[in-house]
């Protein structure tokens, strides 16, 4: 026993000897209180050693060792953590600094666009002789000032103002303008009368780029409708067809290379905030269908 005890120092083991009675050895067993093994005796036939360990000890000396593990774990994923976000930023510096550069400078640019674009405005409105030509500059400068509120809408934060609005104006207003720039595109507009509450100025907006893009991309002998009923807008157009519909809101996508890729991105920003649901379709005729659904 003398031998025997010398491997198992203190009183976290009891050794004791028992009769074999044909008792599996070398296998952990466990009871309620104890977890032990049996094994031979050299010289012994009929007694075996018997080694017990508390399970009470056992089940506490686990425990530990979870916390020990869930506590480096989590010290680990800290460390791995902050090494982390320190190489992601230290990468991404440059990205982000060019993105900053870029957001100054396209700042920059519609504040400086917006000045001769006025000027212009104001020198065409005190010509008298209203001409064709006259009419094709003021139509091309119109653009131009469409295309910066687009890029102003685009790098600044808008406050919703909302006010009671007539929907048939707003859908009118665009209409004529469009409709004397694209004049082979057959129109068609049935608008019920209704007042809505919204922001005018985030809704001419979304208008004008929705029918800026359905003119853009019509046919050369193409129809727009545009419906308004029981709170819903439906605007129709004939198209070529969309390559991948569900991307066409996205910043920045484009299927041809006509434009900046911003116009509809602009739009479901707006209609976000205007908090107005919208989808778009398009059947096997390539007819385009998108609807506003308004709830105010």
């Amino acid at each position: 026993m003398k031998n025997y005890s010398y491997f198992f120092k203190g009183d976290e083991f009891n050794i004791d000897i028992i009769d074999k009675k044909n008792q599996p050895l070398y296998e952990l067993k466990r009871d309620n209180k104890y977890l032990y093994i049996l094994t031979n005796i050299n010289n012994q036939e009929n007694s075996i050693l018997k080694i017990t360990y508390s399970k009470i000890k056992y089940d506490n000396s686990l425990k530990l060792i979870y916390k020990n593990l869930l506590l480096h774990f989590f010290i680990f994923s800290l460390i791995s953590f902050f090494i982390s976000f320190l190489f992601a930023h230290y990468s991404l510096y440059p990205l982000q600094k060019s993105y900053l550069v870029l957001k100054e400078f396209m700042k920059d640019i519609v504040h400086d666009i917006n000045t001769p674009i006025s000027a212009m405005k104001l020198n065409i409105s005190l010509i008298d002789d209203k001409t064709e030509e006259i009419d094709s500059i003021s139509h091309s400068i119109n653009t131009l000032e469409m295309l910066h509120k687009n890029l102003d809408n685009y790098t600044n934060e808008i406050a919703l103002n909302l006010q009671a609005c007539d929907i048939e104006e707003i859908v009118n207003e665009q209409y004529l303008f469009f409709s004397n720039l694209y004049e082979y595109i057959q129109w068609n507009i049935n608008i019920q009368d209704d007042i809505i509450l919204t922001d005018r100025y985030m809704l001419n907006r979304v208008v004008y780029n929705l029918l800026n893009n359905a003119c853009k991309y019509n046919t050369s002998d193409g129809f727009i409708n545009i419906t308004y009923k029981n709170k819903k807008l439906i605007i129709e157009n004939s198209s070529y067809g969309i390559k991948n519909i569900n991307n066409v809101f996205n910043r920045f996508y484009k299927e041809g290379n006509r434009g900046l890729g911003i116009g509809l991105h602009i739009v479901s920003k707006l209609l976000k905030l205007l908090k107005v649901k919208y989808h778009m379709t398009i059947d096997k005729n390539n007819k385009v269908t998108i609807v506003l659904i308004f709830s105010l």
